[in-house]
């Protein structure tokens, strides 16, 4: 999230500019203390003399600009990133958002389990004939006489399958 408001201050080769951004508005102050300030955006003159400088429906594109008084001069490169719909969020909101969150996750997961929990016991709904309680078990089922194993003694059953030579 962009902020709504912000104020940074901007290095130029020789102080420090502020700049403040709110919506799509841009307003930079000067750090020269004169009153009569001369203004430049991309090298052309500005009509504003005052030490800020606003810069009305900004489209985030670089900027050049400079202010003046007498034989001094600050320049600054503006690359100030706005947004007309943004929101302005303080650390204690987003915290109180996100402790919301957690404790809203938290909640849920103990319903879950406390749900969950109390039906575990409980028999299916789906037409179950079989009776509940001991689970009866099946015997093994009989072995096929066709897959014995070879005993020692029945070799002359098994002895026309020896290896073949291809």
């Amino acid at each position: 999230l962009l902020p709504l408001v912000s104020s940074l201050p901007a290095v130029s080769s020789q102080g420090e500019f502020l700049v403040e951004i709110s919506g799509t508005t841009v307003t930079i102050t000067c750090p020269l203390e004169d009153e009569e300030i001369r203004w430049e955006l991309f090298g052309k003159a500005q009509d504003t003399k005052g030490r800020k400088f606003i810069l009305k429906d900004h489209d985030s594109s670089p900027a050049n600009l400079s202010c003046s008084s007498g034989s001094q001069r600050h320049q600054l490169y503006l690359n100030a990133k706005v947004c007309a719909t943004c929101e302005e969020l303080d650390a204690l909101t987003v915290a109180g958002i996100i402790s919301a969150d957690l404790l809203i996750t938290l909640g849920v997961l103990i319903l879950v389990y406390y749900f969950s929990k109390g039906r575990k016991g409980r028999a299916s709904s789906a037409g179950d004939s079989r009776p509940r309680g001991q689970k009866m078990q099946r015997p093994p089922p009989v072995p096929n006489p066709d897959y014995e194993p070879i005993r020692k003694g029945q070799r002359e059953l098994y002895a026309g399958l020896g290896p073949r030579g291809i």
